[in-house]
């Protein structure tokens, strides 16, 4: 069956790829959604994208988006409803905050995860230079309840993925970590009905296969 409807590459734990479904779920914008065995990759995803990397999001016009990020605001600026995308003011902190999470935090973030693969150091060391990261979202929460506004927007979705890992790796200490209002903010955020909805486990898209729609319509 024939779908004009974009189509996702997705990996149902990829961080990444978690943050595109939050964007396009808080849009109101259904997909066809191919969940991806990474070591496995398809066909028709190299085709689209030589790096294979997940998210892509393939538009009806033919277009390719290979970035999150762009995924994101693909996604919001189709529609808006909750306000997610900063004003102008905002936009250069909320890029920043999203970059810095991106390009510092996320590769301490593997090291602590995969530490046995970065023997150089000890995970609690890894973590540490995480931490780092983690002590500024702890103030901003301290004083606000989302990290860039009074509500939850495109910083939140950007980040609540990783910091969902890195509290996965040793649940019993970050309990226990000086973080009580990102604690606060993460357990919010991924006991959500959207973040719920965005996790629904699908099996391996195969050539041939009837579509999944993805299409939530919960609101947070």
């Amino acid at each position: 069956m024939h779908t004009r409807l974009p189509i996702l590459y997705s990996f149902r734990r990829c961080p990444y790829a978690m943050r595109a479904r939050l964007a396009l779920a808080a849009s109101g914008q259904a997909v066809e959604l191919r969940e991806v065995v990474l070591r496995d990759k398809p066909e028709a995803l190299r085709v689209i994208s030589p790096k294979a990397t997940v998210p892509v999001l393939q538009l009806a016009d033919g277009r390719v988006l290979e970035e999150s990020l762009d995924i994101m605001r693909w996604a919001l600026g189709c529609s808006d409803p909750e306000g997610w995308l900063p004003e102008p003011m905002r936009a250069s902190e909320v890029d920043g905050l999203i970059a810095r999470n991106d390009r510092e935090f996320k590769p301490w973030l593997d090291r602590y995860k995969y530490a046995d693969r970065y023997p150089e150091r000890s995970a609690s060391d890894y973590r540490a230079e995480g931490e780092r990261f983690l002590t500024g979202l702890e103030q901003r929460l301290s004083a606000r309840a989302a990290l860039a506004g009074a509500g939850w927007g495109l910083a939140d979705a950007a980040i609540l993925p990783f910091v969902r890992q890195f509290a996965l790796v040793d649940r019993p200490w970050f309990d226990q970590a000086p973080y009580p209002a990102l604690r606060h903010w993460l357990d919010q955020g991924i006991a959500s009905r959207r973040f719920q909805s965005i996790m629904t486990k699908y099996p391996p898209w195969r050539e041939g296969d009837a579509p999944t729609l993805f299409a939530p319509v919960h609101k947070g």
